[in-house]
């Protein structure tokens, strides 16, 4: 224990003789680690907020679309539009590898009046399982039930901008609203969701599809069972596409166009859109290692030429060592040991680095999409280790080298 402590302070007193060289060195590390560390850092907080958004849209929630089928097959300048339908709606719930699915009528042209002021905001017409299709939380009242839309009640849940809006300051539960002169009871507040200006899905008012389909059809549609969307699930995620292809056969056989025909559907898929950034995630991890591994040799380079150059200037002083009785093995411990804490104290320090600059920036307001940058664990401990591993390997060579230095030619070295 006491030769380790003497080692330590021979190694501290070494390094703070050359202070601009450990400096420099030990700075290339830790910007190195410290850079690493924030990069993930930022990229995870990225890869977490999009996959918040992704969350706050649905549990792997799908779409399908009114579109345009060719009658020539490939070309769109010969299409024809058809309108999705109620009948689409229940053939698609039906489908044996859906799992849940909901029409959706929408308006943006509905003026929204309440006793105290007016507004507008976009209305959609809903069944009762569009909310565990779709994010919708409620913060007050309950949401839409299965006797609401077969009795057709005048029912609405509205969102948090709509009640600042039209209830400034005042109880929403059990008020009325005024939807182009019909009244409607409002029976449920949904809570905030997102941040900052999105407000887009806060803006909404929920009613009834078949009071919807009643009152306030599609505009563009000539019949009132036409839909703006069908909303669906997959019965389990990894049959997102199976289940997206049956929905297609649906539509196609009702609207009589060819089902293999890709450009006759306007869809969205949740799941499939967030796979995709999943893999663009997964590339930007790979470049960081790819960063990281550049950076650790960068650092054990450096490690190697200092510890080089340390043997260079030591050579009598090793030699006077080992004349007095040091072994190979404590000279080679002994700059073994210098290498490795040159290279842990860098990586500590840049750890410190990440740490602080990832706590400064999540107090700033953070862009739509990105979650503030946070260290992660896992890959601190990999760039940590990896590190150490790195200082391990790049102070053997020179303190191999030390060790091996004849007593009688180190001491003929000329300083």
């Amino acid at each position: 224990m006491r030769l380790i402590v003497d080692i330590l302070r021979d190694i501290i007193r070494t390094l703070w003789a050359h202070k601009l060289r450990s400096f420099l060195t030990m700075f290339g590390i830790a910007w190195g680690v410290g850079s690493l560390l924030l990069l993930v850092g930022l990229g995870e907080g990225f890869r977490s907020g999009n996959q918040r958004n992704f969350d706050e849209i649905g549990r792997d929630i799908m779409f399908a679309f009114p579109g345009r089928a060719p009658v020539v097959r490939g070309s769109q300048e010969s299409g024809r539009w058809y309108k999705l339908t109620y009948n689409d709606y229940v053939d698609v719930s039906r489908a044996s590898h859906v799992r849940a699915a909901s029409p959706v009528l929408s308006r943006d042209d509905i003026r929204s009046v309440s006793e105290y002021t007016s507004g507008n905001g976009q209305v959609l017409g809903v069944e009762p399982q569009y909310h565990e299709l779709r994010y919708t939380p409620l913060q007050y009242g309950r949401w839409l039930n299965v006797m609401d839309e077969s009795q057709k009640r005048q029912v609405a849940v509205i969102g948090p901008e709509i009640v600042h809006t039209l209830f400034p300051g005042r109880p929403v539960i059990g008020n009325s609203i005024l939807l182009n002169g019909v009244r409607f009871e409002v029976i449920g507040q949904l809570a905030p969701i997102g941040r900052g200006d999105n407000v887009g899905d806060n803006a909404r008012i929920y009613v009834p599809y078949s009071v919807m389909a009643m009152y306030f059809p599609q505009k563009w549609a000539d019949h009132r069972d036409a839909l703006g969307a069908i909303a669906y699930q997959p019965r389990i995620r990894e049959e997102h596409e199976i289940a997206r292809q049956e929905v297609r056969a649906i539509i196609a056989r009702n609207h009589g166009f060819d089902a293999s025909d890709v450009d006759s559907f306007e869809e969205w898929d949740s799941i499939r859109t967030s796979e995709t950034v999943g893999k663009i995630f997964t590339a930007m991890d790979m470049f960081l290692g790819f960063v990281g591994i550049v950076t650790l040799a960068l650092g054990a380079i450096g490690v190697i030429n200092i510890m080089l150059i340390s043997v260079t200037e030591r050579t009598r002083e090793i030699g006077l060592r080992k004349a007095l009785g040091a072994t190979n093995h404590s000279i080679l411990f002994h700059f073994f040991a210098e290498g490795a804490l040159l290279t842990l104290a860098s990586g500590m320090i840049g750890l410190l680095f990440a740490k602080l600059s990832t706590t400064l920036l999540s107090g700033l307001p953070a862009p739509r999409g990105f979650d503030p940058p946070r260290i992660v664990l896992s890959s601190a401990v990999i760039a940590i280790s990896s590190l150490a591993i790195s200082g391990i390997i790049a102070g053997l060579y020179p303190a191999r080298k030390a060790a091996l230095l004849e007593p009688v030619d180190a001491l003929r070295h000329e300083a």
